[in-house]
């Protein structure tokens, strides 16, 4: 399987020729960066077990979105929240009846694997000063949705105000993982099942799940998806799937 990894940190990630898919390939899908490592594996099974191919672009679900909105180049789109997948619905790009949640995801604070930092998750905890004078990696909050969890979990928790400007955004949830990873920013807020993909960080803590929207990846087909999108669909959908994402970590919603 050929997939096209979004680069860290890299301005180009916009431009459009980034997000383009061979091709050559049976199928194409769109799916958010923190899905890269399962749906990589899962997409390599499919083509052993069929036969078919399949490429796979990870960036942001708001990058992806605004590509198929402008190119209609994916036969499928798996999004990181809900309003992404909205957004193309609401403009008639995803086939009727194809949407479904399909997986589920925890919020993580985490640090570099040597880091000393030990913090607890409560109302008004002292992020800012467990910072030491660096940077909180996270997802863009204005339009990623790993960094608006982040966000609305730190807003919800008191302490969002004390951090806003000490910020390290990144263009999409692999990003700010890897500047945890490689020690550019003391701490970093992204999605358990990235934590768990990187050996570089810890995961510090976790945020309880009622301080920020339920995570929820929807995945749905494209208006012009080939036929064989469904049967790709229906695989993520089964049990050889649901065990590699599960082992990624992901909670599996979609039956």
């Amino acid at each position: 399987m050929k997939f096209k990894a979004t680069a860290f940190a890299l301005a180009a990630l916009l431009a459009p020729s980034l997000l383009q898919p061979a091709r050559a390939a049976d199928l194409t899908v769109f799916a958010a960066a923190s899905l890269t490592d399962a749906l990589s594996r899962i997409g390599n099974a499919w083509e052993q077990k069929t036969g078919h191919t399949v490429v796979m672009s990870f960036a942001a679900s708001s990058v992806l979105a605004r590509e198929i909105e402008n190119s209609q180049g994916a036969d499928m789109f798996v999004s990181a929240d809900k309003e992404w997948m909205d957004y193309l619905e609401r403009r008639g790009l995803i086939a009727r009846g194809t949407r479904r949640d399909l997986l589920g995801n925890r919020l993580v604070l985490i640090a570099p694997r040597d880091s000393k930092t030990a913090l607890a998750i409560a109302p008004h905890f002292d992020l800012a000063g467990a910072l030491h004078g660096g940077r909180l990696a996270l997802a863009d909050p204005e339009s990623v949705p790993a960094g608006r969890y982040a966000k609305a979990a730190l807003t919800a928790l008191g302490v969002w105000n004390t951090v806003a400007d000490r910020l390290a955004p990144a263009e999409n949830v692999r990003a700010a993982l890897a500047y945890v990873a490689r020690g550019e920013a003391p701490l970093g807020i992204v999605y358990s099942t990235d934590a768990i993909a990187e050996p570089r960080v810890r995961i510090v803590a976790s945020f309880p799940g009622n301080t920020h929207p339920p995570i929820v990846y929807p995945v749905g087909l494209t208006k012009d998806a080939k036929p064989l999108a469904r049967d790709f669909l229906s695989y993520l959908e089964g049990p050889e799937a649901a065990a590699i994402f599960k082992r990624a970590g992901f909670t599996v919603l979609s039956r």
